[in-house]
């Protein structure tokens, strides 16, 4: 198979690529390197350095001719969102419909929209959440989730386009951006490596669902495989609390100081997990790594990379 991957270069994205090429597909990659990095590329993947917003993209399509599109690009902080409304949605949603027109004209056979379940449930008063529950998203970031969402469910009732909205729950795993706003465990785990202070939003009790990075992608793959149409949660079901994961971080790390305080987000909320139950039977799929391995070889990966950049 031809795939086209957008975001390519960044965490989920560069994983993704690593496994399609490792099944012996054919994969096109375009990523603007804004938050990508050109480190991530799998050197068997055509690279393209384009923004979604460029009216280029379409040259890729005609060019590389995808039979399959995973539509990962996109400006991911929440909280960023939250100070910028208009900068998210040009990206989150312009860009995303630029990607989506080209998949239209260019006839792909199936889309694959990277979705964020916990933020389009919001402060969802049913845990885990199922993929019925209404809508409900608090910040910008996840209204143009949830846009984009309503843009594919619209494609497919005129046009007939294929596609799946993976609801993801909150990825970690090796190559996570630790320097930005989303991504506690890369966070914390990159400033205990570095002894500098750990902030916890509130008490820290707040929870959130977290999924290891090959059990993302295997079951992202999985979504583009079959004939199933709308949106499907990927996650694990089980709450983990910011507290948690930083007592196992500083255990992993040997971290000694205490956690700071810091205000709670007004984009943020208290509770968040996603019912899988619907992935175990569309695509008879559920996750193989528990937390505390997948935090383990986490931290190890990002050891390794300290270890590289002191040597």
């Amino acid at each position: 198979m031809k795939y086209l991957i957008t975001g390519g270069a960044g965490f989920i994205g560069s994983h993704l690529v690593d496994k399609l090429i490792e099944e012996s597909h054919e994969v096109t990659v375009i990523d603007n390197l804004s938050t990508g990095k050109k480190e991530n590329l799998n050197p068997k993947a055509v690279f393209y350095n384009i923004d979604i917003l460029d009216p280029k993209v379409s040259q890729v399509f005609e060019k590389e001719k995808p039979e399959i599109v995973f539509h990962y690009a996109a400006h991911i902080e929440a909280r960023e969102s939250v100070k910028d409304p208009l900068s998210d949605a040009k990206t989150n949603i312009i860009g995303s419909l630029n990607v989506l027109e080209n998949c239209r004209k260019f006839n792909i056979k199936k889309t694959v929209f990277a979705s964020s379940g916990g933020e389009i449930y919001g402060d969802a008063t049913v845990i885990p959440t199922p993929e019925n529950y209404p809508p409900n998203p608090i910040s910008p970031y996840g209204v143009a989730k949830l846009t984009i969402e309503k843009y594919l469910n619209s494609y497919f009732k005129i046009y007939g386009f294929k596609f799946v909205a993976a609801r993801l729950g909150n990825v970690y795993g090796p190559r996570q951006n630790p320097n930005g706003e989303a991504g506690v465990i890369a966070i914390f785990t990159n400033k205990m490596l570095k002894n500098e202070d750990c902030f916890i939003h509130g008490e820290g009790k707040q929870t959130k669902d977290y999924i290891y990075i090959e059990d993302a992608v295997r079951a992202t793959i999985n979504l583009s495989k079959i004939d199933f149409v709308g949106a499907i949660n990927i996650s694990t079901s089980k709450e983990i609390s910011v507290i948690e994961i930083f007592n196992k971080l500083k255990e992993l790390t040997g971290y000694k100081k205490e956690a700071q305080r810091s205000d709670f987000p007004t984009c943020g909320f208290k509770r968040g997990s996603l019912s899988i139950k619907k992935a175990k039977e569309v695509i008879d799929w559920s996750p193989e790594y528990d937390f505390d391995k997948g935090l383990k070889l986490t931290v190890d990966w990002f050891k390794d990379r300290k270890n590289n950049d002191d040597a």
